[in-house]
């Protein structure tokens, strides 16, 4: 028998027969709804067969007929009553559990986030993103949805999607362009490695997005809540639905500090910092110029991640304070990672080597963070090498600086935009157009293109996607092709950068030539770039379509532009 669980409450399957109801009664449930009319099928039972059968067994049993897809607001109402009323565990089912699990879903609506409406669907074998605009509005059928049209719908407003929209304005001014964004203020995240080293104030990072947005853009102030490619739409957050001809998807991805047993109570304080939030960089800093001995614990979660370098920058400017204040023999330092290298693209390992041996830090490979204690100032780590059984290692700390695991955001993840294997929006890797779906595209953090994570990415690729757009709106085929390019200023001490730019297979693409500023050694050159160059081009540059030294490269006829 085929049983689908959606929650603790209810599972749902395809029709049964009576001489089911005592396997059901042996799985511990208490409960039957039956939601086919009599008589769909000649060879289906009657309620009253099953009715009388789930009396034999002492289960009750309840019958909420529904047409396929023909779900009244009337029929949500009584199958919600029904799991409320009902003793649990309820085993719903309908000729193949579609429109069970669909009355749950919309029974759910306004009581569970959609996310998590939508993944338990899909957890449990179901697509419920076609009532996904029923969800929004509460899972009643929605009369007014205020729709909205534009000729590209940018879903996400950081980064990515500013510089994007920017640069589709400067190819094609006369162009409807809408940004979806909840956010009120814009942070330019790679500046928080720096405010956690005392360099810059976290106040050095923040801007309004209202100012940001380019003028003639449309900013619609919502989040998303799910997608209807197939018509063209994008459902907000109180059942808007906003249309569109092209649509762009960059959201970044999700900061998953509850993946990680005690993480979420004890941030900010015990310790316990992170660079990866706003509000916690200052809190990094004021760790560091108080630590005077102990132990101080650094962490990598597995990849993907944004910006993979972030992690390991954080350990050698805290490192790199103490060796300055001559605190550093009193500290021992451990960078945990889940993965088996330092750093993913080799030309550059042996510079961070080198300051890795001068602050003595210990190197802790397939340790992956899976628990903190923060009042008992405890980490524990889940390690796991090749040929080996895992095991578990308990380390006590001062300080821990922990990067978070990420993952796609929850309304990505469960979309059909996303990939089958993580949830990451499936595009190619050169023209970043959706392997599915003509006419969208997406770039930043949150696609499954094989490049590093980074705000330097998103600049390459903003242009990219502007081009490919703006080709596609004249009827060509794509005539820009993203290499990959991604850039990881490894800051190794206050002065000095190792300045990681590559491109997809690791492939070295450095901007400047060697004689200027050769990236695989720490130069002070690079630390100028990062301190004092890329934030005025992040701000006045990238985000206000000012293509600098980011121009798209050429598509190849005979390169895998385009969907087979």
């Amino acid at each position: 028998m085929d049983v689908k669980k959606l929650d603790h409450r209810i599972s749902v399957g395809p029709q049964i027969a009576a001489t089911d109801l005592d396997d059901l009664k042996a799985r511990g449930f208490r409960s039957i709804i039956v939601n086919r009319p009599d008589g769909e099928d000649d060879d289906q039972p009657a309620f009253a067969e099953i009715e009388v059968a789930a009396r034999e067994q002492g289960l009750e049993a309840r019958h909420i007929p529904v047409e396929t897809g023909k779900i009244s607001d009337a029929e949500v109402a009584a199958f919600a009553k029904a799991l409320e009323e009902l003793p649990g565990p309820i085993f719903a089912h309908c000729r193949s559990g579609t429109r069970s699990a669909t009355l749950w879903a919309l029974s759910q609506a306004g009581h569970r986030p959609m996310a998590d409406i939508l993944a338990r669907g899909k957890a449990a074998g179901f697509d419920l993103n076609p009532v996904a605009r029923r969800i929004a509005n509460g899972g009643r059928v929605p009369t007014d949805t205020g729709d909205a049209k534009y000729d590209v719908v940018i879903v996400g407003g950081g980064a990515a999607g500013i510089a994007v929209a920017a640069s589709l304005q400067s190819r094609r001014s006369g162009l409807s362009v809408a940004i979806v964004e909840p956010a009120e203020v814009h942070y330019y995240q790679p500046g928080w490695t720096m405010v956690g080293a005392g360099i810059f104030t976290a106040d050095d990072t923040a801007k309004t997005t209202g100012a940001l947005i380019p003028k003639g853009v449309t900013w619609i102030k919502d989040a998303v809540a799910a997608f209807e490619p197939e018509k063209n739409a994008v459902v907000l957050e109180g059942c808007r639905v906003v249309n569109y001809d092209r649509l762009v998807v960059c959201p970044g991805l999700k900061l998953d500090w509850n993946a990680v047993e005690g993480l979420g109570e004890t941030l900010g304080r015990n310790g316990v910092t992170s660079n990866y939030r706003y509000d916690l960089a200052p809190y990094t800093w004021e760790l560091v110029q108080k630590m005077r001995g102990g132990t101080a614990l650094f962490t990598q979660p597995p990849m993907p991640i944004k910006c993979a370098g972030a992690p390991q920058k954080a350990m050698y400017l805290s490192a790199d304070h103490w060796h300055r204040q001559g605190r550093l023999k009193d500290i021992d330092i451990h960078f945990a990672n889940a993965g088996g290298v330092l750093f993913g693209v080799k030309d550059y390992v042996p510079a961070l080597m080198e300051y890795v041996k001068k602050y003595d830090a210990t190197l802790d490979f397939f340790h992956n963070l899976v628990a903190v204690d923060g009042p008992a100032r405890k980490a524990t780590f889940k390690v796991t090498k090749a040929g080996e059984e895992p095991t578990t290692r308990e380390m006590a700390f001062d300080m821990l600086h922990v990067c978070p695991p990420q993952t796609a955001p929850d309304f990505i993840r469960v979309s059909p935009l996303a990939d089958d294997a993580a949830g990451w929006v499936d595009v190619d890797q050169h023209t970043l157009r959706h392997k599915t779906y003509d006419n969208v595209w997406s770039l930043g953090d949150v696609m499954n293109a094989p490049n590093a994570k980074t705000a330097a990415a998103a600049r390459k690729q903003a242009p990219t996607v502007a081009e490919n757009i703006v080709a596609d709106i004249k009827g060509s085929s794509a005539v820009a092709a993203y290499d990959g390019y991604g850039s990881c200023p490894l800051t190794v001490e206050r002065g000095k950068i190792v300045l990681a730019e590559f491109g997809y297979g690791g492939t070295l693409l450095p901007t400047f030539p060697k004689w200027v500023l050769d990236g695989t050694r720490p130069t002070k050159l690079a630390w100028m770039l990062k301190a004092q160059i890329l934030p005025p081009i992040y701000w006045q540059g990238m985000l206000k379509g000012r293509e600098w030294l980011a121009a798209p490269g050429l598509a190849q006829q005979d390169a895998p532009t385009e969907r087979a």
